[in-house]
């Protein structure tokens, strides 16, 4: 009885150790090492489902949690899980800064890189310029890498983007007798500076007051540090650089002093609605939907929720298109918000290294960057497949030439938009002059960029 029980358990471990044996054939056959490894992906909301939001139980998180599973199923150095969650956008830097304090960053994070570019100063985020390669860089322009780039190296890989320009209501263009100014549906329409004018004065004087009461030619607004972008804009006008080489503020010189007067200058003539230091920038698009404004800031989710809007009968129906911001030298000015994933430095190589491999698989499979035409997409490829669908899609990809990186990608740009509108406000009102605005702004701006200098590994190094 004992003979039988010894060698039914012999025979037992036998087997164990024969399957075991089995299992790491197994595994060194398919190239995998032992163990799991699970990463986490963060993101704010941005578009549901993988491809398109009509697809049946489509989530923000669908995407990430598509593409998680698709690399899995390819990656042979390790057997991969990954985390997929949703953050909500005004949580997004408390949960950060909470999970960096603890320890416990994300492994990934997919967003604004206007929104994330400070993580990159901290020291939060790791380098990606051993991912990205020559056929990257080939088929997204450079002035998207320009937005992505710290110092020397790649913190982002882009992408989609949400550009920004000017929208015009072409039926108040005609009914003022502005129809040459007019561009096609599907075009960014660019004017000289002098023609700008030109339209602003002919807005303000031919619009029938009978058909459109109490509308202004272009809005403009300081309440608050919204919107910013376009009034950093309105301060490129003649030219000004507004960063230096180094990242420091340029704008006190001639042509940013002129650029000042001109904002007040139209202010004073009528040009604009009215109580600019008291009107946000939501309040300047509402007056553009309600055909107040005849021109107004947007980008390209306000352009598409609009007409979404006005096809849905929210909103009142009128012929809405885009312009670019003027300048007084030939090349007119526009500017966009990229967004891509990053990799934290969790300091876990392992983990680092899977992320950096998700990351490039995210970003460059020939399936999954067609979804980036929920948005705009960066890659000249996949403008081409989807631009008979979306002819919007050439007209920002032509227009990319002529793209400012409006925060500089400077440590501390939070904050200089708190330095921002105040010193607008003081224009507006007439508290101070355009000289003393220039001045002001850039002395505060500037002390605000050499105290986060200090806290930067970018500039530190």
């Amino acid at each position: 009885m004992v003979k039988k029980r010894f060698f039914a358990l012999l025979t037992a471990m036998l087997m164990l150790a024969i399957a075991a044996g089995c299992s790491n054939d197994s595994d060194k056959t398919s190239g995998k090492e032992d163990g799991q490894v699970e990463i986490s992906v963060w993101l704010t909301p941005q578009w549901k489902g993988v491809m398109d939001g009509s697809e049946e139980g489509a989530d923000y998180d669908s995407f990430f949690k598509h593409a998680g599973e698709k690399f899995a199923e390819q990656y042979e150095e390790h057997d991969v899980k990954v985390n997929v969650e949703v953050i909500a956008g005004d949580q997004r830097d408390e949960l950060l800064n909470v999970n960096l304090n603890g320890g416990t960053p994300p492994d990934v994070f997919f967003e604004s890189v206007f929104a994330m570019g400070d993580y990159a100063h901290r020291g939060a985020l790791a380098p990606l310029n051993d991912i990205v390669d020559d056929e990257a860089k080939k088929d997204i322009p450079q002035n998207y890498w320009d937005n992505v780039t710290f110092g020397e190296d790649i913190y982002f890989y882009p992408f989609s983007h949400m550009p920004g320009t000017l929208a015009y209501n072409a039926d108040m263009f005609k009914a003022a007798g502005l129809d040459k100014f007019i561009g096609d549906e599907n075009e960014i329409k660019s004017w000289t500076l002098e023609e700008y004018e030109e339209i602003l004065k002919k807005l303000k004087n031919d619009l029938p007051k009978d058909k459109y009461p109490n509308a202004y030619p272009m809005g403009l607004y300081a309440l608050n540090n919204q919107g910013d972008t376009w009034n950093l804009a309105y301060l490129r006008m003649f030219g000004n650089s507004f960063f230096d080489k180094d990242g420091n503020i340029t704008l006190d010189d001639a042509d940013g002093v002129k650029a000042a007067e001109w904002m007040k200058e139209i202010y004073d003539n009528g040009y604009t609605n009215p109580g600019a230091e008291s009107v946000s920038s939501n309040d300047a698009n509402a007056m553009f939907q309600n055909q107040q404004l005849a021109i107004s800031f947007t980008n390209s989710v306000l352009a598409s929720n609009a007409k979404a809007d006005m096809e849905s009968g929210k909103a009142a129906k009128f012929d809405m298109r885009l312009a670019n911001i003027p300048s007084e030298n030939a090349d007119p000015l526009t500017f966009t918000y990229v967004t891509g994933a990053a990799v934290f430095n969790t300091e876990d190589e392992t983990r680092m290294k899977v992320s950096k491999d998700f990351v490039k698989f995210v970003s460059s499979d020939p399936e999954l960057v067609k979804a980036s035409k929920n948005g705009i997409p960066v890659r000249a490829s996949v403008v081409e497949e989807f631009k008979d669908d979306n002819p919007l899609f050439a007209a920002y990809d032509e227009n990319a030439k002529y793209m400012f990186n409006f925060t500089g990608n400077v440590p501390g740009y939070n904050q200089l938009r708190q330095v921002l509108y105040p010193e607008l406000q003081a224009l507006f009102t007439g508290e101070k002059k355009a000289e003393q605005v220039v001045k002001d702004y850039q002395e505060k701006g500037n002390q605000i960029i050499e105290e986060s200098k200090a806290n930067s590994v970018i500039y530190q190094k």
